[in-house]
């Protein structure tokens, strides 16, 4: 794909490969509630190995395409973060006990790394083939920002109307209590019924797919390098289970990362629209994406300053 060869991406794989199993099945083999200490070192690891990875690109293929990298790396986390409101909202929603979580985020992830290949591989075939889908996704982008904006926290997540949910329910003989992290369980006279964990897995999986429609165009809005594209993509998303437990307690008070997210969607979109007639230097759209997030997060941490100042 792309001008990279056969063993850059099987060099790639085998690096995302070792670091799932190194999550998956060394550290974290045993499913359980990730400490914050845990979580932050797992998701400080996996930045540092990420921003490491750009300087790879540097130095392999120059400051642009490691430009376009760095400035797709953090599209794509901006984007994860945001879908980690939507996993607390399914959580609850379900009634998923903690331990069960790190069992639904694992699968998750895994689900999302297949299918962003897949979109991604769809996504570069189509631009290739015909240029004015870039105008299609630009436009999709620009939607998705403002829907974003005018979207009320209670707006978000209609679980019931969930079209996966329905079909499940439909498909799937489903008990109506937990049996631990099981996704199946025998009833007393034999029958196997799936668990409502396993419909939480198929809405979670539904859910990153959701968010790959969104964000595999805004980083074609950056670079048309599938390699790029994939590795900025992957490494955001192989934090996000650790991710999640450092900021499922915080995510309430980051209460203008959706704003910004949503501004950050704008413009790239709005950049992929007017490609033909004006061009934006991925330098100017890296500036903007970063004081975009600083912003967010500095007068988040500084509204919820002053609400603790508050007395009750």
């Amino acid at each position: 794909m792309g001008h990279h060869g056969a063993a850059v991406w099987l060099g790639f794989a085998g690096l995302v490969l070792t670091l799932l199993i190194l999550d998956l099945g060394v550290l974290n083999r045993r499913s359980h509630v990730l400490t914050f200490r845990e979580a932050v070192t797992w998701s400080g690891g996996i930045v540092t190995i990420a921003a490491l990875f750009g300087l790879f690109v540097l130095w392999q293929e120059g400051a642009q395409p490691a430009l376009e990298y760095y400035t797709g790396y953090l599209i794509e986390l901006s984007l994860s973060v945001d879908n980690l409101f939507v996993f607390l909202l399914i959580f609850s929603y379900f009634g998923v006990r903690p331990e069960a979580q790190p069992k639904v985020l694992k699968w998750g992830i895994l689900g999302a790394i297949i299918m962003r290949l897949i979109m991604i591989a769809l996504g570069a075939l189509l631009l290739q083939r015909f240029h004015w889908i870039i105008y299609v996704f630009g436009a999709i982008l620009a939607i998705t920002g403002v829907k974003m904006f005018t979207q009320k926290d209670d707006d978000i997540v209609h679980l019931e109307r969930n079209p996966v949910v329905r079909l499940a329910r439909r498909l799937l003989p489903i008990d109506k209590a937990y049996d631990g992290t099981r996704f199946f369980t025998r009833t007393a006279d034999g029958r196997l019924l799936a668990t409502p964990l396993l419909l939480v897995v198929l809405v979670v999986e539904w859910s990153d797919l959701v968010f790959a429609i969104d964000s595999i165009p805004a980083i074609f809005a950056i670079t048309r390098d599938p390699f790029l594209v994939y590795s900025s993509n992957i490494f955001a998303i192989l934090g996000l289970r650790a991710m999640f437990f450092v900021l499922a307690g915080m995510l309430d008070k980051f209460v203008y990362l959706k704003p910004g997210v949503a501004f950050i969607l704008v413009f790239v979109g709005l950049k992929m629209t007017l490609s033909a007639w004006v061009h934006v230097p991925t330098a100017l759209s890296l500036a903007v994406i970063v004081l975009t997030l600083a912003a967010a997060v500095g007068f988040s941490i500084r509204r919820s300053a002053r609400e603790t100042r508050q007395p009750a």
